[in-house]
């Protein structure tokens, strides 16, 4: 049975991934800087430690200690409109750099969450239209704010460790994640302005967990990005149309049709032989429960 290493794991996305790791047969090390405390009982196949990862020497020794298989990063600051934007930047940068950096020299492989935001266009002082439609790994990445940025200096941390160390790291390039039951983004909808930051895409959170296995097993070598998200918008109408009428006009490359997502993951598709299995027209009326990571 092999050990991976996740933190965040008392985030959201964290305890969907837990629990699919879990029920995959993987032991799970949970690190977060929070602990429910020595007398807490953690469910099977789970431990979970606190470490705070701005400190390199503490995650470097407690890598070392725990020796997982696998390393998967998914705690940071999600959002530069709610947090300081140094403290996004900051949080986010350093962490990922002592994680990454600490698991290349144990010579372990990770998976970590970059975003979507990356590309630049969530938190645009303005929004703008992509270079082309659906937008790949290959479209460049233009951030402004703190958060966007932060991931696109780590993906560049991801390049630098993968030289120096030859560890295959996964970048998932993670569209706006939704929770069955939680789909928030369904309560903006009346307004295309609601949205089109990421041009209405999103992705369910049990795919994102799921994908993040499919790394694991999956043949990786040297730094690899991967667009996650699901195969259809959010609005229930063509793609193309919301962007027409937003923008007043499309890019001059497009090739989505339909409710197709603007943001392709098919090379994930082919490389993981991932799929979104969850749509928001049946995940926002499910009745299940986050899982917990203590009994």
């Amino acid at each position: 049975m092999e050990k991976v290493l996740v933190t965040g794991s008392f985030g959201r996305l964290g305890r969907w991934t837990v629990d699919m790791l879990t029920d995959d047969g993987y032991t799970v090390v949970g690190v977060d800087k929070t602990h429910p405390g020595s007398g807490a009982r953690t469910r099977d196949n789970v431990e979970l430690k606190s470490c705070d990862l701005s400190t390199q020497g503490a995650i470097d020794e407690l890598i070392h200690e725990v020796n997982p298989d696998a390393v998967v990063h998914l705690a940071a600051i999600p959002n530069p409109e709610v947090y300081p934007g140094t403290q996004v930047f900051e949080n986010n940068v350093m962490s990922t750099y002592n994680v990454l950096n600490a698991a290349g020299k144990e010579t372990i492989p990770v998976t970590w969450a970059s975003s979507e935001s990356a590309y630049g266009f969530p938190f645009a002082e303005e929004p703008v239209l992509p270079d082309y439609l659906p937008i790949d790994e290959a479209h460049p990445l233009r951030p402004e704010d703190p958060y966007g940025s932060s991931k696109l200096v780590s993906e560049d941390i991801a390049d630098v460790v993968t030289r120096r160390y030859d560890i295959p790291i996964a970048s998932l390039r993670i569209s706006n994640v939704q929770y069955p039951g939680e789909y928030t983004v369904l309560d903006g909808r009346d307004s295309l302005r609601n949205g089109v930051g990421n041009f209405w895409s999103y992705v369910d959170g049990r795919d994102v967990a799921n994908a993040v296995v499919r790394t694991l097993e999956a043949d990786l070598s040297g730094h690899e990005s991967f667009v996650i998200a699901a195969d259809d918008n959010y609005l229930g109408r063509p793609t193309t149309e919301a962007v027409e009428e937003f923008f007043g006009g499309l890019p001059d490359a497009v090739s989505v049709s339909g409710e197709d997502s603007a943001l392709s993951s098919e090379k994930a598709k082919h490389v993981l032989g991932w799929n979104p299995n969850h749509t928001w027209r049946t995940a926002a009326d499910e009745n299940q429960p986050v899982p917990t990571l203590t009994k």
